[in-house]
Protein backbone atom coordinates (compact mmCIF):
# COMPACT_ATOMS: atom_id res chain seq x y z
CA UNK A 1 0.00 0.00 0.00
CA UNK A 2 1.21 3.47 -0.80
CA UNK A 3 1.33 5.16 2.62
CA UNK A 4 0.51 8.61 1.27
CA UNK A 5 -2.63 7.30 -0.41
CA UNK A 6 -3.66 4.87 2.32
CA UNK A 7 -3.02 6.91 5.48
CA UNK A 8 -6.26 7.98 7.18
CA UNK A 9 -6.17 10.83 9.67
CA UNK A 10 -8.01 13.91 10.85
CA UNK A 11 -7.35 17.22 9.15
CA UNK A 12 -6.92 15.71 5.69
CA UNK A 13 -8.41 18.61 3.73
CA UNK A 14 -6.43 17.89 0.58
CA UNK A 15 -8.48 15.10 -1.02
CA UNK A 16 -11.84 16.86 -1.00
CA UNK A 17 -13.29 20.33 -1.13
CA UNK A 18 -13.69 21.37 2.51
CA UNK A 19 -14.88 24.70 3.83
CA UNK A 20 -15.35 23.64 7.45
CA UNK A 21 -13.07 21.12 9.15
CA UNK A 22 -14.32 19.34 12.25
CA UNK A 23 -12.04 16.34 11.73
CA UNK A 24 -8.89 17.70 13.44
CA UNK A 25 -8.93 18.27 17.21
CA UNK A 26 -6.91 21.47 17.04
CA UNK A 27 -7.55 24.52 19.24
CA UNK A 28 -10.39 26.41 17.48
CA UNK A 29 -8.73 29.70 18.47
CA UNK A 30 -5.98 28.79 16.01
CA UNK A 31 -2.33 29.75 16.32
CA UNK A 32 -1.39 32.54 18.76
CA UNK A 33 -0.11 35.68 17.04
CA UNK A 34 3.22 35.58 18.96
CA UNK A 35 3.82 32.11 17.53
CA UNK A 36 3.14 33.31 14.00
CA UNK A 37 5.48 36.25 14.59
CA UNK A 38 8.21 33.92 15.85
CA UNK A 39 7.83 31.74 12.77
CA UNK A 40 8.19 34.75 10.50
CA UNK A 41 11.19 36.06 12.45
CA UNK A 42 12.93 32.67 12.36
CA UNK A 43 13.05 32.77 8.57
CA UNK A 44 16.25 34.78 8.80
CA UNK A 45 17.96 31.90 10.62
CA UNK A 46 17.01 29.00 8.38
CA UNK A 47 20.35 29.17 6.57
CA UNK A 48 21.92 27.68 9.71
CA UNK A 49 21.46 24.21 11.14
CA UNK A 50 19.04 24.08 14.07
CA UNK A 51 20.23 23.31 17.58
CA UNK A 52 20.30 19.48 17.51
CA UNK A 53 19.68 19.35 21.27
CA UNK A 54 16.79 21.85 21.39
CA UNK A 55 18.61 23.31 24.40
CA UNK A 56 16.52 26.42 25.04
CA UNK A 57 13.24 24.62 24.42
CA UNK A 58 14.10 21.71 26.72
CA UNK A 59 15.10 24.12 29.48
CA UNK A 60 11.75 25.89 29.25
CA UNK A 61 9.87 22.60 29.21
CA UNK A 62 11.82 21.34 32.22
CA UNK A 63 10.71 24.37 34.23
CA UNK A 64 7.11 23.86 33.10
CA UNK A 65 6.96 20.19 34.14
CA UNK A 66 9.38 20.26 37.07
CA UNK A 67 11.79 17.73 35.60
CA UNK A 68 15.42 17.88 34.52
CA UNK A 69 16.15 18.99 30.93
CA UNK A 70 17.96 15.66 30.59
CA UNK A 71 14.58 13.96 30.98
CA UNK A 72 13.04 15.69 27.97
CA UNK A 73 13.41 14.77 24.32
CA UNK A 74 11.93 16.79 21.44
CA UNK A 75 10.71 15.43 18.13
CA UNK A 76 9.33 16.25 14.72
CA UNK A 77 5.80 15.95 16.06
CA UNK A 78 4.61 13.41 18.62
CA UNK A 79 4.33 10.79 15.86
CA UNK A 80 8.11 10.62 15.40
CA UNK A 81 8.54 9.98 19.11
CA UNK A 82 5.94 7.18 19.15
CA UNK A 83 7.84 5.29 16.46
CA UNK A 84 11.23 6.00 18.06
CA UNK A 85 9.99 4.89 21.48
CA UNK A 86 8.56 1.56 20.33
CA UNK A 87 11.76 0.88 18.38
CA UNK A 88 13.93 1.74 21.39
CA UNK A 89 11.95 -0.53 23.75
CA UNK A 90 11.94 -3.39 21.25
CA UNK A 91 9.25 -5.34 23.09
CA UNK A 92 7.95 -8.63 21.73
CA UNK A 93 4.44 -8.10 23.11
CA UNK A 94 2.45 -4.96 23.92
CA UNK A 95 -0.97 -4.36 25.44
CA UNK A 96 -2.98 -1.87 23.39
CA UNK A 97 -6.43 -0.67 24.48
CA UNK A 98 -8.73 -0.10 21.49
CA UNK A 99 -10.22 2.00 20.06
CA UNK A 100 -7.30 4.39 20.22
CA UNK A 101 -4.92 6.30 17.95
CA UNK A 102 -4.13 4.10 14.94
CA UNK A 103 -0.43 5.06 14.80
CA UNK A 104 0.23 3.13 18.01
CA UNK A 105 -0.46 -0.15 16.23
CA UNK A 106 1.53 0.96 13.18
CA UNK A 107 4.50 1.88 15.35
CA UNK A 108 4.37 -1.42 17.21
CA UNK A 109 4.32 -3.44 14.00
CA UNK A 110 7.16 -1.36 12.56
CA UNK A 111 9.19 -2.26 15.66
CA UNK A 112 8.39 -5.96 15.33
CA UNK A 113 6.15 -5.89 18.41
CA UNK A 114 2.98 -7.99 18.57
CA UNK A 115 0.00 -5.88 19.70
CA UNK A 116 -2.41 -7.60 22.09
CA UNK A 117 -5.67 -5.71 21.83
CA UNK A 118 -7.57 -4.85 25.00
CA UNK A 119 -11.14 -3.91 23.96
CA UNK A 120 -12.76 -0.85 25.50
CA UNK A 121 -16.42 -1.82 25.48
CA UNK A 122 -19.17 0.26 23.90
CA UNK A 123 -21.60 -0.79 26.63
CA UNK A 124 -19.15 0.65 29.19
CA UNK A 125 -18.87 3.90 27.25
CA UNK A 126 -15.40 2.94 25.94
CA UNK A 127 -14.00 3.83 29.36
CA UNK A 128 -10.78 2.38 30.79
CA UNK A 129 -11.71 0.79 34.11
CA UNK A 130 -10.13 -1.44 36.73
CA UNK A 131 -10.40 -4.51 34.47
CA UNK A 132 -7.22 -3.36 32.76
CA UNK A 133 -5.17 -4.04 35.91
CA UNK A 134 -5.73 -7.79 35.47
CA UNK A 135 -4.56 -7.54 31.85
CA UNK A 136 -1.16 -6.16 32.90
CA UNK A 137 1.01 -9.09 33.95
CA UNK A 138 4.59 -10.34 33.69
CA UNK A 139 4.06 -11.13 29.99
CA UNK A 140 3.12 -7.50 29.28
CA UNK A 141 6.34 -5.84 28.19
CA UNK A 142 4.71 -2.61 27.07
CA UNK A 143 1.40 -0.79 27.62
CA UNK A 144 0.33 2.06 25.34
CA UNK A 145 -2.29 4.31 26.89
CA UNK A 146 -3.85 7.62 25.87
CA UNK A 147 -5.50 10.04 28.33
CA UNK A 148 -7.65 11.72 27.19
CA UNK A 149 -8.10 8.94 24.67
CA UNK A 150 -8.46 9.53 20.95
CA UNK A 151 -11.16 9.19 19.57
CA UNK A 152 -13.33 8.78 22.70
CA UNK A 153 -12.13 11.88 24.56
CA UNK A 154 -12.15 10.08 27.91
CA UNK A 155 -9.49 10.55 30.57
CA UNK A 156 -8.30 7.66 32.69
CA UNK A 157 -9.48 8.23 36.25
CA UNK A 158 -6.72 9.75 38.39
CA UNK A 159 -6.74 7.00 41.03
CA UNK A 160 -6.83 4.30 38.37
CA UNK A 161 -3.95 5.91 36.49
CA UNK A 162 -1.87 5.78 39.67
CA UNK A 163 -2.78 2.10 40.12
CA UNK A 164 -1.79 1.41 36.51
CA UNK A 165 1.58 3.04 37.16
CA UNK A 166 2.07 0.92 40.28
CA UNK A 167 1.07 -2.23 38.39
CA UNK A 168 3.56 -1.44 35.62
CA UNK A 169 6.29 -0.97 38.24
CA UNK A 170 5.46 -4.32 39.80
CA UNK A 171 5.51 -6.18 36.47
CA UNK A 172 8.39 -4.17 34.98
CA UNK A 173 6.13 -3.12 32.13
CA UNK A 174 7.02 -0.15 29.97
CA UNK A 175 4.25 2.47 29.89
CA UNK A 176 3.80 5.00 27.13
CA UNK A 177 1.17 7.50 28.24
CA UNK A 178 0.00 9.89 25.55
CA UNK A 179 -0.97 13.18 27.24
CA UNK A 180 -1.17 15.22 24.02
CA UNK A 181 -4.75 16.40 24.70
CA UNK A 182 -4.13 17.04 28.38
CA UNK A 183 -4.01 20.85 28.04
CA UNK A 184 -7.41 20.99 26.34
CA UNK A 185 -9.40 18.60 28.54
CA UNK A 186 -11.80 19.49 31.35
CA UNK A 187 -9.85 21.03 34.23
CA UNK A 188 -11.24 18.64 36.86
CA UNK A 189 -10.10 15.67 34.76
CA UNK A 190 -6.65 16.98 33.86
CA UNK A 191 -3.95 14.89 35.49
CA UNK A 192 -0.40 14.26 34.31
CA UNK A 193 1.91 11.56 35.59
CA UNK A 194 4.92 13.87 35.28
CA UNK A 195 4.88 14.71 38.98
CA UNK A 196 4.57 11.06 39.99
CA UNK A 197 7.58 9.68 38.13
CA UNK A 198 10.50 8.17 40.01
CA UNK A 199 14.03 7.67 38.73
CA UNK A 200 14.24 4.86 36.19
CA UNK A 201 10.47 4.36 36.01
CA UNK A 202 9.76 2.66 32.70
CA UNK A 203 7.47 5.49 31.67
CA UNK A 204 7.37 7.69 28.57
CA UNK A 205 4.99 10.65 28.65
CA UNK A 206 4.07 12.08 25.27
CA UNK A 207 3.15 15.72 24.60
CA UNK A 208 2.74 17.94 21.55
CA UNK A 209 2.30 21.60 20.66
CA UNK A 210 -0.02 20.58 17.83
CA UNK A 211 -3.45 20.73 19.44
CA UNK A 212 -3.00 23.34 22.16
CA UNK A 213 -1.30 25.99 20.04
CA UNK A 214 -2.66 25.21 16.58
CA UNK A 215 0.76 24.13 15.28
CA UNK A 216 -0.12 20.97 13.33
CA UNK A 217 1.79 22.17 10.27
CA UNK A 218 4.93 23.01 12.23
CA UNK A 219 5.47 19.51 13.70
CA UNK A 220 6.71 19.76 17.27
CA UNK A 221 6.31 17.20 20.03
CA UNK A 222 8.22 16.20 23.14
CA UNK A 223 8.37 13.43 25.70
CA UNK A 224 9.26 13.16 29.37
CA UNK A 225 11.04 10.22 30.98
CA UNK A 226 13.36 9.64 33.92
CA UNK A 227 14.76 6.45 32.40
CA UNK A 228 18.22 7.45 31.17
CA UNK A 229 18.87 4.24 29.24
CA UNK A 230 15.62 4.63 27.33
CA UNK A 231 16.43 8.21 26.33
CA UNK A 232 19.88 7.16 25.20
CA UNK A 233 18.45 4.35 23.05
CA UNK A 234 15.76 6.64 21.68
CA UNK A 235 18.28 9.33 20.71
CA UNK A 236 19.97 6.79 18.45
CA UNK A 237 16.70 6.26 16.57
CA UNK A 238 15.89 9.83 15.59
CA UNK A 239 17.77 11.65 12.88
CA UNK A 240 20.07 14.59 13.74
CA UNK A 241 18.46 18.04 13.52
CA UNK A 242 15.00 16.48 13.61
CA UNK A 243 13.42 19.64 15.05
CA UNK A 244 13.72 22.61 12.72
CA UNK A 245 14.81 26.12 13.64
CA UNK A 246 11.28 27.29 12.85
CA UNK A 247 9.69 24.67 15.10
CA UNK A 248 11.99 25.49 18.02
CA UNK A 249 11.26 29.21 17.71
CA UNK A 250 7.53 28.54 17.51
CA UNK A 251 7.66 26.31 20.59
CA UNK A 252 9.46 28.90 22.68
CA UNK A 253 6.93 31.55 21.68
CA UNK A 254 4.03 29.22 22.42
CA UNK A 255 5.25 28.64 25.96
CA UNK A 256 4.94 32.38 26.56
CA UNK A 257 1.23 32.20 25.65
CA UNK A 258 0.31 30.97 29.10
CA UNK A 259 -3.42 31.73 28.82
CA UNK A 260 -4.03 30.17 25.40
CA UNK A 261 -5.17 26.78 26.67
CA UNK A 262 -7.43 28.30 29.32
CA UNK A 263 -9.14 30.52 26.73
CA UNK A 264 -9.88 27.39 24.73
CA UNK A 265 -11.14 25.49 27.78
CA UNK A 266 -13.51 28.35 28.58
CA UNK A 267 -14.93 28.02 25.07
CA UNK A 268 -15.27 24.24 25.41
CA UNK A 269 -17.17 24.52 28.70
CA UNK A 270 -20.12 26.13 26.92
CA UNK A 271 -19.78 24.71 23.42
CA UNK A 272 -19.62 21.06 24.49
CA UNK A 273 -22.93 21.54 26.27
CA UNK A 274 -24.42 23.23 23.19
CA UNK A 275 -23.26 20.46 20.86
CA UNK A 276 -24.30 17.64 23.17
CA UNK A 277 -27.78 19.04 23.76
CA UNK A 278 -28.32 19.93 20.08
CA UNK A 279 -27.14 16.56 18.80
CA UNK A 280 -29.11 14.61 21.39
CA UNK A 281 -32.25 16.51 20.42
CA UNK A 282 -31.66 15.36 16.84
CA UNK A 283 -31.41 11.75 17.98
CA UNK A 284 -27.65 11.45 17.46
CA UNK A 285 -25.86 9.39 20.12
CA UNK A 286 -23.12 11.41 21.83
CA UNK A 287 -20.59 9.50 23.92
CA UNK A 288 -19.03 10.96 27.06
CA UNK A 289 -15.92 13.09 26.59
CA UNK A 290 -13.52 14.99 28.83
CA UNK A 291 -11.66 16.54 25.89
CA UNK A 292 -12.13 19.01 23.05
CA UNK A 293 -13.86 16.51 20.78
CA UNK A 294 -16.90 14.23 20.78
CA UNK A 295 -17.55 10.73 19.44
CA UNK A 296 -20.95 10.38 17.74
CA UNK A 297 -22.83 7.24 16.70
CA UNK A 298 -25.99 6.10 15.01
CA UNK A 299 -26.06 7.82 11.60
CA UNK A 300 -24.29 5.48 9.12
CA UNK A 301 -24.07 8.01 6.28
CA UNK A 302 -23.24 11.08 8.33
CA UNK A 303 -19.62 11.36 7.13
CA UNK A 304 -20.57 11.15 3.44
CA UNK A 305 -23.58 13.45 3.69
CA UNK A 306 -21.63 16.16 5.54
CA UNK A 307 -18.80 15.92 3.04
CA UNK A 308 -21.30 16.73 0.28
CA UNK A 309 -21.88 19.97 2.20
CA UNK A 310 -18.10 20.57 2.34
CA UNK A 311 -17.96 19.79 6.06
CA UNK A 312 -15.30 17.28 7.11
CA UNK A 313 -15.70 15.11 10.21
CA UNK A 314 -13.49 12.17 11.20
CA UNK A 315 -14.86 8.89 9.91
CA UNK A 316 -13.86 6.48 12.71
CA UNK A 317 -14.73 3.12 11.18
CA UNK A 318 -11.02 2.40 10.65
CA UNK A 319 -10.46 2.45 14.44
CA UNK A 320 -10.46 -1.02 15.97
CA UNK A 321 -13.70 -1.49 17.88
CA UNK A 322 -15.64 1.17 15.99
CA UNK A 323 -18.08 0.82 13.10
CA UNK A 324 -19.58 2.79 10.23
CA UNK A 325 -21.55 5.67 11.65
CA UNK A 326 -19.04 6.33 14.43
CA UNK A 327 -17.61 9.78 13.73
CA UNK A 328 -15.53 12.21 15.75
CA UNK A 329 -16.09 15.94 15.74
CA UNK A 330 -13.91 18.68 17.17
CA UNK A 331 -15.48 21.31 19.39
CA UNK A 332 -15.05 24.58 17.54
CA UNK A 333 -16.33 28.17 17.81
CA UNK A 334 -20.04 28.75 18.39
CA UNK A 335 -20.64 30.03 14.86
CA UNK A 336 -18.97 26.95 13.39
CA UNK A 337 -20.81 24.61 15.76
CA UNK A 338 -24.13 26.18 14.75
CA UNK A 339 -23.31 25.56 11.08
CA UNK A 340 -22.54 21.93 11.87
CA UNK A 341 -25.83 21.43 13.72
CA UNK A 342 -27.73 23.06 10.86
CA UNK A 343 -26.03 20.75 8.38
CA UNK A 344 -26.77 17.63 10.45
CA UNK A 345 -30.38 18.76 10.81
CA UNK A 346 -30.62 18.95 7.00
CA UNK A 347 -29.06 15.49 6.67
CA UNK A 348 -31.55 13.95 9.07
CA UNK A 349 -34.69 15.89 8.25
CA UNK A 350 -34.15 17.29 4.75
Amino acid sequence: MNLKNGYVHGGDVYKNRVTLDFSANVNPLGTPEPVKAAIRASAGDVCRYPDPYCTALRERLSALHGVSPDGIVCGNGAAELIYAFTAAVGAKRALLPVPSFADYESALRAAGTEPVFYPLLREEGFRVNTRILDAIDERTELLLLCSPNNPTGLCVDRDLLQKILERCRATRTWLMLDECFWDLCDAEKAFSLAGALETDDRVFLLHAFTKTYGMAGVRLGYAISKHAALLSALSERVQPWNVSTVAQAAGLAALDCTDWAEKARALFRTEKVFLRESLSALGVAVHGSDANFLLLSGVPTLYEELLKKEILVRDCQNYRGLIKGDVRIAVRTHAENVRLIEAITEVLHG
